[in-house]
């Protein structure tokens, strides 16, 4: 009877990571990250096909998304023993890697990283109105914690700043919808005309306008999501932000999301992303100013309670692993 050697044992873990990564929040969940296992090594880079190249031109949501299945697959790795290390933007090989995720040794699993663990699978955008109890002061501060955690900051902003946030999102959507070539962008990823395995389906898709003080995302259709005539009054907004605007820093925010969005998940506050005013050059500067221009938005966040009695919404589609991890 043979046993795996440690390098077999590794390589395996590093794939298990990849596909753990492979539930990682995306725009459009078009899923852009591409993994590339070596004996002992995983390579993270940009999936070309899957950037929405009229909406994302220069990939700032794609490598967010990116971010954010690197942090997935260092927790899988953390959690189930493994000395994790991250090697962002690495020197020495091919510059289109984002990064570079090894586990070169065993150690004792992380508690932290197996609770995160436990709710990757849990994670999901529910686009339905926020109509339960406010989210309370600690839950918020702990979701703070873990973007701080990893380099990245988040503000909350006020009720002034809401109202700005909704004319912002308002203004971006109207402008996009202007284009034809992003509505035909669009209706590529969202309903039923989506590829296979990613992409919004129409059952994560409202079947109305939700009546919100900030819109939701208009996908040019209404889909089948059951929404109620309730309104997003207990709804907190944040603005996930850094100090400088280059990929390396839309990574690092990935990562934040994943920590953030994890930890709310494990206390039961629903997350929605609102890309619409960082897609827009115009509304990301009105983003920019309200936090007086001391650093560069990345992703604007709704944070809520759902309504406990509410079934849950549908997970959103996932690509088979081997179409997301390329083996050397």
């Amino acid at each position: 009877m043979t046993h795996p050697t440690d390098a077999q044992v590794a390589a395996h873990a590093l794939a298990e990571a990849a596909a753990i990564g492979g539930y990682a929040p995306s725009i459009c969940n078009t899923q852009p990250w591409q993994w590339r296992l070596t004996t002992d090594t995983l390579e993270l880079r940009l999936a070309p096909e899957r950037i929405m190249q009229v909406t994302d031109p220069e990939a700032r949501l794609a490598t967010l998304s990116c971010g954010a299945a690197l942090h997935h697959a260092y927790v899988a790795l953390r959690a189930q023993g493994w000395h994790a290390t991250v090697t962002r933007a690495p020197r020495d090989g091919d510059p289109d890697v984002l990064a570079r995720l090894q586990a070169p040794d065993r150690k004792p699993a992380d508690p932290a990283s197996l609770r995160c663990l436990r709710t990757i699978p849990l994670r999901h955008t529910d686009r339905r109105p926020i109509i339960g109890t406010p989210v309370a002061a600690a839950d918020l501060a702990a979701i703070v914690a873990a973007v701080r955690a990893q380099d990245t900051e988040l503000h909350t902003l006020r009720a002034d700043q809401v109202l700005e946030l909704a004319s912002a999102v308002e203004h971006a959507q109207r402008s996009e919808a202007a284009d034809p070539a992003w509505l035909a962008e669009l209706a590529a990823w969202a309903g039923g005309a989506r590829p296979s395995g990613s992409g919004v389906p129409d059952a994560a898709i409202p079947d109305r306008a939700t009546p919100t003080t900030v819109p939701s995302r208009d996908f040019g259709r209404h889909g089948d999501l059951a929404v109620s005539a309730g309104h997003d009054t207990a709804a907190v907004f944040v603005m996930l932000y850094g100090r400088s605007d280059d990929p390396a820093d839309w990574l690092r925010a990935g990562e934040a999301l994943s920590a953030g969005w994890l930890t709310a998940t494990d206390r039961g506050v629903s997350i929605v992303p609102y890309s619409a005013p960082i897609e827009v050059i115009a509304s990301r500067q009105a983003m920019r100013a309200m936090i007086a221009s001391v650093g560069h938005p990345y992703l604007l966040l709704r944070l809520g309670r759902t309504d406990p009695a509410a079934l849950l919404a549908p997970h959103a589609p996932r690509l088979p692993v081997e179409q997301i991890i390329d083996r050397a």
